[in-house]
């Protein structure tokens, strides 16, 4: 004899599996014609963009797995359609910012070179293929930090300066001495007559822009400030003013 519920009982017959609800297959068929509504619609909107072998096949794996996905509602706990909406409008929101900003990329770029001119005081920032971009001092004018073999000097850019001058400061923390210099190259400036001494650097650098060989103007009178004059932008392919920034191009 066995008991119903012995221990020689056999292991019970396993339950079917439940079946989707009915409304939750609609759903699913739902979604997946919204999908085929949105790929049609984006080949209607983008001709041309899948003519490849390669390009199919990358479109129907993308297909399919929108497909797999989406299967995921049959089997789903229950639907809170108010955190469903959300998470939704989070995600198209997402998208939207990063299509704007995919489509404004190179006008993004130039604000935030703006911002790095800005913070960065008298250095230059690269604002392009070959450009660079300093802001202007708050009393006006533009100052460029560059380096006059190898040490940083602090340059005013004066376009009325037919030369790029070095303040006695500044010469002497090159290692200059101007009691070997010989000043007698004279320039009319605002104080009057104004006398220098010529010299060549060995090298000029400004942001990625290096000159050598640089010749310069040692000023026999103090100054607040070094200048980099014509000598040097001159040998920029531009140099304009646009928006309270100056632009030098090579």
């Amino acid at each position: 004899m066995t008991q119903d519920n012995g221990p020689w009982r056999g292991q019970p017959d396993p339950e079917p599996a439940p079946r989707a609800p009915r409304h939750r297959v609609v759903i699913w068929l739902i979604v997946l014609a919204v999908i085929a509504g949105g790929a049609w619609l984006l080949f209607q909107t983008f001709p041309g963009q899948v003519t490849s072998a390669e390009d199919r096949m990358w479109a129907m794996r993308g297909g399919l797995l929108l497909v797999l996905l989406s299967a995921g509602v049959l089997r789903a706990g229950p639907i809170r359609w108010g955190e469903k909406a959300r998470h939704a409008a989070i995600w198209i929101a997402i998208c939207a910012v990063l299509a704007v900003g995919f489509t404004f990329r190179d006008e993004l770029g130039e604000v935030g070179g703006r911002l790095k001119s800005e913070l960065s005081g008298s250095y230059p920032v690269a604002a392009g293929d070959r450009q660079l971009v300093v802001a202007e001092a708050e009393g006006g004018g533009y100052f460029v930090t560059g380096r006059v073999n190898g040490q940083p000097v602090r340059f005013l850019v004066d376009t009325g300066s037919t030369d790029t001058v070095l303040s006695p400061a500044d010469a002497q923390r090159l290692g200059v001495d101007p009691g070997r210099l010989a000043f007698t190259r004279s320039a009319e400036t605002a104080n009057g007559t104004g006398y220098g001494a010529p010299f060549v650097a060995g090298s000029l650098q400004v942001g990625p822009i290096a000159l050598a060989d640089m010749p310069m103007v040692v000023n026999q009178a103090p100054m607040t400030s070094s200048l980099l004059g014509m000598s040097f932008l001159k040998r920029l392919s531009a140099f304009q003013v646009r928006g309270h920034r100056l632009y030098l191009t090579w």
